[in-house]
């Protein structure tokens, strides 16, 4: 399989205002310095005909700088560990001290924290660029989730939405409820992953609500109902971050983690960051996303299938025997992934 695979484009490729939808991706990986991944970073976007620049702001994050989208980010994935990299250490026994405590924490850090690169949200036709800067990473020696067992590493996308309408956010979640079994094999979710938290399955009756079919809610009535069972960031795909864009206020009467930023995107955390594997790319889980726009889009398709899939919900002999995966791949997949080959 070549390294560099294709990337294909979304049905609806412009935002609300016109402008071409946005993608923003996140790498967590291992065997490689914040230094020397920055380095990486920014002489591939040089060779992109940009002129960056490499910032350090402590001693483990640094950002490139000059690309027309926005600024890209690369730290160790540490928040205790980064903030006392930043800080500049005083002279004397303290200073000392701190420094001693710093570099034991990041020699124990370095082995089980991932590096990660943060790219800005980039139009989506920039997408096959980052297959590329995926497989030079790849040659410098990067290891992902599977290079050991302890690798709980993954990569997350951050979809621009096309819309923030009460219909587009519930059918994205109704498709993404009905396709989840699906995308979670073509994902091949590590073992490490599935145990953490940080990907935790949505709430079946949370799941039995939104597939209703007499489930329309407004959009108020949406976050609600979302919040209400998910006030949390951990979730395969997080939708805080959208919710916090729409009405940031409503958000944090259910949750104060400063880490919700707010941004007209969905936060996709399923997929693993195999970066060392050259049958891994960044186009297998975007591609297989595309699938889950598409049953959005299609309501008549969309309605049958959370009619299915729900009565499988209520059935405990089809759950015990785990045929929905076998029902999406017969009757339902095809139709969703016949453009991406």
């Amino acid at each position: 399989m070549s390294e560099v695979q294709p990337v294909h484009m979304p049905d609806i490729t412009r935002n609300a205002e016109g402008k071409e939808r946005r993608l923003g991706v996140e790498l967590e990986m291992s065997d490689i310095t914040v230094d020397r991944l920055a380095k990486l970073v920014s002489e591939f976007l040089h060779d992109q005909g940009m002129a960056v620049d490499v910032r350090e702001s402590g001693r483990y994050d640094w950002e490139i700088v000059g690309d027309p989208a926005g600024d890209w980010q690369v730290e160790l994935d540490f928040g205790l560990l980064k903030s006392m990299g930043r800080q500049a250490i005083e002279p004397g026994m303290m200073g000392e001290l701190v420094q001693s405590l710093e570099e034991l924490m990041a020699s124990v850090a370095e082995t089980v924290v991932p590096v990660e690169l943060v790219s800005p949200p980039l139009p989506m036709a920039r997408l096959q660029q980052v297959e590329t800067l995926i497989s030079r990473i790849r040659k410098h020696g990067a290891k992902g989730t599977s290079d050991r067992w302890s690798n709980a590493f993954g990569m997350h996308l951050n979809m621009e939405v096309p819309e923030t309408t009460a219909d587009y956010i519930d059918s994205i979640l109704k498709a993404f409820f009905c396709l989840f079994d699906w995308l979670q094999v073509r994902c091949q979710v590590d073992m490490a992953r599935r145990v953490t938290p940080y990907i935790d399955p949505f709430p079946v009756d949370y799941v039995r609500l939104v597939l209703a079919p007499d489930y329309q809610p407004d959009l108020e009535q949406l976050m609600r109902d979302y919040l209400e069972f998910n006030p949390t960031r951990n979730r395969a795909l997080d939708m805080l971050p959208v919710f916090a864009h729409v009405d940031e206020k409503l958000v944090r009467e259910y949750t104060d983690d400063p880490r919700i930023k707010s941004r007209p995107a969905l936060h996709y955390r399923l997929p693993n960051c195999d970066i060392h594997d050259s049958n891994w790319s960044l186009s297998l889980a975007w591609n297989d996303w595309l699938a889950v726009e598409r049953l959005a889009a299609d309501r008549q398709l969309l309605n049958l299938c959370c009619h299915d899939y729900l009565a499988y919900l209520n059935s405990p002999s089809e759950r015990l025997f785990g045929q929905w995966l076998k029902t999406l791949q017969g009757q339902y997949v095809p139709m969703l992934t016949r453009s991406s080959g």
